[in-house]
């Protein structure tokens, strides 16, 4: 595996873990709220609180269902060897702009270059799949030619 995709694996691995904890720490600090309020003689008001604590606490795990399977996407793209065509794990290189198919992480800079870390399944990542070098497509009224796969 080149030190690019390396370097971008790192950095999608790295954006992933800091999420997860973000996300536990939310709900963390929700199951605490939660315990901490006591009952008091407004029953209605705990209640209230209890179950907005609830639905925190639900949506914080759905967020940390979502992030751990995208962790997972990522673990099984790890050591993807470069292809003739885009696939799930490469860095695409475009006339307008880097592209590493991965996990959805938004913009990654390493080497003075900037690169968009997108999943297969978005809007981008899903024209790019296939394409090979020299093949160009269009996208949001920009035209792109894929210069090089690795």
């Amino acid at each position: 595996m080149s030190t690019l995709k390396s370097t971008l694996y790192q950095l999608c691995l790295t954006f992933i873990q800091n999420r997860i904890e973000n996300i536990e720490y939310s709900l963390q600090q929700a199951r605490q709220a939660s315990n901490d309020d006591t009952k008091s003689s407004a029953g209605d008001k705990y209640e209230t609180t209890r179950e907005m604590m609830q639905q925190e606490m639900d949506r914080n795990n759905k967020l940390l269902y979502e992030a751990g399977q995208q962790k997972i996407a990522l673990q099984q793209i790890e050591n993807v060897e470069s292809d003739q065509v885009v696939k799930n794990g490469s860095v695409v290189l475009t006339s307008e702009g880097n592209f590493y198919i991965s996990i959805s992480a938004g913009e990654l800079n390493t080497g003075g270059q900037k690169f968009f870390a997108v999943s297969q399944a978005s809007p981008i990542g899903k024209i790019l799949i296939g394409k090979a070098k020299n093949e160009s497509f269009k996208f949001n009224g920009k035209e792109y030619t894929v210069k090089e796969i690795l």
